[in-house]
């Protein structure tokens, strides 16, 4: 029997010092959630889970495009929808014009209401969207998936274009807007506005394509977006019923080892009874 040297109480010493180390790790990962705590855990886990992860912010960015995308055209439609509304009155009252009971006086009157609903659509003309333009010949660009490799470009509806400025006129070039205050005037003001009115369910019907296109990008967003994450969860989420097992396993040993060292530095003062009294 020796006391320079207690390898009972060094080896225990040591398997204290590994369940320590585990109970540490095993409470680690219970609180944070986390099966991947440090990047030694597994490197090729953190490798994968952080590319993921980056994808799914990246998808999560390309939401909202989609979303404001989709405010931008929804806010175009809505336009619209009153523009061919006015458009339709101011038919109606070309029509009436064209009555060869009524004067240039009566004329006149529908003229003044005529002259209103122009001005109503010049001035939806020049109606932006957080700074953007709803209405000009310049095109709309977002990016709409994850990867920035797919973008949707959204035609420009010009309500300055030649087509709507016959009816409701422009500055550049120089056109003046239509009347309906005589007869001849009332006739070529009809088909203008019968032309404006094909133009703008094209136009309507162009932003009805986008307005597709940008619910399936969503639908596709949501999917990569769930997916991923689905995915990221197997590599990093902790399975909390096996790993309490293991920690109720670990804190068992760590008891059980503390009080084997215990016993260990207790065994060199055995020696005390072979010394004489």
């Amino acid at each position: 029997m020796i006391i320079s040297s207690n390898l009972s109480a060094q080896s225990a010493a040591n398997d204290l010092t590994n369940t320590s180390a585990a109970l540490a790790k095993s409470l680690a990962k219970l609180s944070s959630g986390s099966r991947i705590v440090n990047a030694y855990d597994d490197a090729a886990g953190v490798a994968i889970s952080l590319r993921f992860d980056a994808k799914i912010e990246r998808a999560n960015a390309a939401r909202d495009n989609v979303a404001n995308a989709m405010s931008f055209t929804n806010t175009q439609d809505g336009y619209l929808k009153r523009v061919s509304k006015t458009l339709n009155r101011m038919s109606e009252l070309a029509m009436l014009s064209l009555d060869g009971t009524k004067s240039d006086g009566d004329r006149t009157l529908y003229q003044n209401e005529f002259a209103q609903l122009n001005d109503y659509i010049t001035n939806v003309g020049g109606k932006e969207f957080n700074g953007v333009s709803l209405f000009s010949s310049a095109n709309v660009v977002s990016v709409i998936d994850s990867e920035g490799t797919a973008s949707i470009n959204m035609t420009g509806v010009n309500l300055s274009s030649s087509t709507y400025a016959a009816v409701i006129g422009s500055t550049s070039p120089v056109v003046a807007p239509s009347s309906i205050a005589t007869t001849a005037a009332a006739t070529t003001a009809l088909s203008s506005i019968r032309t404006a009115i094909t133009q703008l369910a094209g136009d309507r019907a162009t932003i009805g394509a986008f307005q597709s296109r940008l619910n399936m990008a969503n639908d596709e967003l949501a999917a990569t977006i769930e997916n991923f994450t689905a995915a990221s969860s197997v590599i990093k989420d902790v399975d909390v019923a096996r790993e309490s097992t293991e920690f109720s396993r670990q804190n068992i040993l760590n008891q059980s080892t503390t009080a084997m060292l215990a016993q260990a530095n207790q065994l060199p003062q055995s020696v005390l009874r072979l010394l004489p009294q």
